[in-house]
């Protein structure tokens, strides 16, 4: 498991695992011990506080994935920043995204070849619960690009 979660990002540590009904819930850390403030750039190593953050993600052995991201949140040092805070940043998802890039991937190519109600009943049945509005939101986001 460990392994996979390396995958999603080098920065992580893999803590365990519970599966949950029909979902699998893997709990993973930041090893991170410093990050640069997305709005200025500076360096910070001095740790705020601690949010879990929960992403949904592609499924694994017929089970929906939720993976529970304790983030860091820092204190920028940059008396100029307009931002005192700043929460540390991951690749494998966007800032405010509750899903991992790779499952939007995925939920946009079921979603170009059938309908957004078709679409919401596969994914709901074995990727994972998402509405027709999600869809349309990610393609109305896609076509933007």
């Amino acid at each position: 498991m460990e392994e996979l979660i390396r995958v999603l990002d080098e920065n992580l540590y893999y803590d365990f695992y519970e599966i949950q009904g029909e979902e699998l819930w893997i709990y993973v850390n930041s090893l991170r011990e410093k990050a640069n403030c997305p709005y200025c750039g500076q360096l910070s190593e001095q740790v705020h506080s601690r949010k879990v953050r929960t992403l949904k993600d592609l499924p694994m052995q017929g089970k929906k994935v939720k993976i529970l991201l304790e983030q860091k949140k820092y204190f920028c040092k940059n008396k100029e920043c307009a931002k005192k805070t700043f929460t540390e940043r991951f690749s494998f998802f966007d800032p405010k995204a509750t899903k991992t890039n790779r499952l939007q991937k995925e939920i946009l190519r079921v979603a170009l070849t059938q309908s957004s109600v078709a679409a919401s009943r596969y994914l709901r049945s074995s990727v994972a619960a998402v509405g027709k509005s999600t869809i349309c939101n990610l393609l109305k986001k896609e076509l933007k690009k």
